[in-house]
């Protein structure tokens, strides 16, 4: 069966044809500095199709923040160089408005309104149920945040960074994952 979508090609920048992908494009940011469970987060969230990128550290996270864009950032509240109490404040003071979840060991009522206070929008404790994990990860996805990205558009070609459709004209276009991620990157460069 041919598919008769109109598909935009970025790097010859041609119509052609190509497989119908409905992977969303969905990047998560995750500091956690005990290894074992950074790897835990990165697989159980990789198997729900999300980009994960980890720091062990604060510091590192808040420098993969500024450098890439994230739809939510999982963070442990304990972590050297820069606590997560304090990468969570950070984020909030530089304007970032990606959801944010932290997790801690430490499941006191007054450490969550601290943690909540500094921006946080979700608080686990751990040892974490992680379906428990995936379905509030899930619930903040879908709420989003308050910011609203700016249609990149070339011509007729449109992409919307919060939905991820690229359409032309008033088609919407059946693309790979990897080349709605380059269109993405590509007009942010314009």
């Amino acid at each position: 069966m041919v598919n008769n979508r109109v598909v935009i090609d970025p790097v010859t920048r041609s119509e052609g044809h190509a497989k119908i992908s409905l992977e969303v494009n969905v990047k998560i940011l995750v500091v956690e500095d005990d290894f074992t469970v950074a790897q835990t987060l990165q697989h159980l969230l990789s198997s729900y199709h999300y980009a994960v990128d980890t720091a062990a550290d604060g510091e590192a996270g808040l420098q993969l923040a500024e450098v890439y864009e994230y739809d939510l950032a999982l963070l442990d509240v304990v972590l050297p160089r820069l606590d997560g109490i304090g990468l969570c404040q950070q984020l909030r003071t530089k304007g970032f408005q990606f959801p944010i979840l932290l997790l801690t060991g430490q499941g006191g009522s007054r450490q969550k309104a601290i943690a909540l206070n500094a921006g946080a929008d979700d608080y686990v404790v751990k040892p974490f149920d992680p379906e428990e994990l995936m379905a509030r990860v899930q619930a903040l996805l879908r709420r989003g945040g308050p910011q609203t990205k700016p249609l990149l558009q070339w011509g007729k070609l449109a992409i919307d960074p919060s939905s991820r459709r690229v359409t032309y004209g008033d088609q919407l276009l059946a693309i790979l994952s990897t080349q709605r991620s380059i269109l993405l990157r590509s007009g942010r460069h314009f």
